[in-house]
């Protein structure tokens, strides 16, 4: 057994993710009852005041605090103003988004060319970020409109109304004193693609896809699927040598998701949840998973279940490798890394050098002093420092 992923769920409070390769920790995360994540979520939501110095609103979506709603995420169906003139600004914001997209497509042609000659990395998606697993399925499928044509004839206030109902999602938690961030351009992530209900932009591929034959694979596989009038789909990083049957059956999925999102959103209330962007179990298989896997082990019976089941739905030929834990020791012991990640959370980190780092993370930044510790071998403080660092 090489690479495994390890579930500790069998608290029902927290949950703990751990990848291993070759017994080391390759990813963790972990996800708190308590304090379960926003970012993704899309909720039902109500205006409750609109603020023209900040060109912004303030919306009860159902947090904490109120969320913070800039003029620039704020699709132009929402405005209310004459039928034509909305229908003006949707045909521009529709042009526009298609040459945005050939525009991304044209620049991410060139990356592969360059890439041909320098093997660098494409700018783009980010995957696998161990603070927020998920997080890139989000930032890849944020529209790249440029809004300022549409903002340049109305403010905020001439627009948006107080009490105005609106269909947000979270794009940043919440953080200190500060209410999260939100938008109203809404991104859907699957395995393989990220669906955009309202951005109408007809199919991309992520940038990080710096393979020109696998870019117009995938490209010629976008043009196949049935993406609908007003819709966009971008083809994330994990699909790229995924075959179109595959990318259907994640586009379908999606699909289907945002058709149930419509439905419970006209039967609720302001402010309510009408879609949770999954708990961390769901988020790992969805990001972290490949073939490369041996397993995935789970301890907690339901978060079996749910994994098994999620796992059937994405992925149906790999379900088998999905094991509830069955030893007498507890899942992360018996592999080996509880200790390890005491270790990890540790602030003091010693050094070959015999020196040591005290790293304290603020909310502003993270600090990291070095100190010399044992290091005293050398003959000047420069040649410590030079040893220590």
């Amino acid at each position: 057994m090489t690479k495994n992923m390890l579930i500790d769920a069998i608290h029902p409070e927290e949950t703990r993710v751990v990848v291993t390769d070759h017994n080391q920790i390759q990813e963790f995360d972990f996800e708190s009852q308590s304090k379960a994540p926003l970012r993704g979520n899309i909720y039902l939501a109500k205006v409750t005041r609109v603020e023209p110095s900040l060109q912004a609103a303030f919306v009860e979506y159902g947090g904490n605090r109120h969320g913070f709603l800039a003029f620039n995420e704020i699709h132009p169906d929402y405005y209310q103003i004459p039928v034509s003139d909305r229908e003006e600004l949707l045909k521009a914001q529709a042009a526009e988004d298609r040459s945005q997209a050939a525009t991304d497509d044209n620049q991410a042609d060139g990356d592969d060319n360059a890439t041909a000659e320098t093997d660098g990395e494409a700018d783009g998606e980010t995957d696998g970020d161990v603070s927020d697993i998920g997080g890139d399925a989000h930032e890849e499928a944020a529209p790249a409109i440029n809004m300022r044509a549409l903002h340049r004839k109305y403010k905020i206030q001439e627009v948006i109304k107080r009490r105005q109902i609106i269909l947000i999602q979270v794009m940043k938690e919440e953080r200190g004193n500060k209410g999260a961030a939100l938008t109203t351009y809404l991104s859907l992530a699957g395995r393989y693609c990220v669906l955009m209900p309202n951005t109408a932009r007809g199919g991309g591929i992520s940038r990080k896809i710096n393979n020109g034959a696998d870019r117009k694979k995938l490209k010629t596989i976008v043009g196949k699927l049935d993406v609908a009038d007003g819709m966009g789909l971008i083809v994330r990083t994990a699909g790229a040598q995924r075959t179109l049957v595959e990318i259907r059956r994640d586009f379908q999925y999606l699909t289907r998701m945002w058709e149930d999102i419509r439905e419970k959103t006209v039967s609720s209330t302001a402010p309510t949840l009408v879609y949770e962007e999954g708990n961390l179990i769901r988020r790992c298989i969805r990001d972290l998973y490949s073939k490369d896997f041996d397993q995935v082990v789970i301890d907690g019976a339901d978060s079996y279940k749910e994994a098994k089941t999620y796992m059937k739905l994405l992925m149906p030929s790999h379900a088998r490798k999905v094991k509830q834990h069955a030893g007498d020791a507890p899942l992360f012991k018996e592999h080996g890394v509880e200790d390890k990640l005491a270790a990890m959370f540790n602030p003091t980190v010693v050094l070959p050098s015999g020196g040591y780092l005290v790293i304290n993370p603020t909310e502003a930044l993270v600090s990291i002093d070095v100190n010399s510790g044992k290091s005293t071998r050398e003959q000047s403080i420069e040649k410590t420092a030079l040893a220590t660092n």
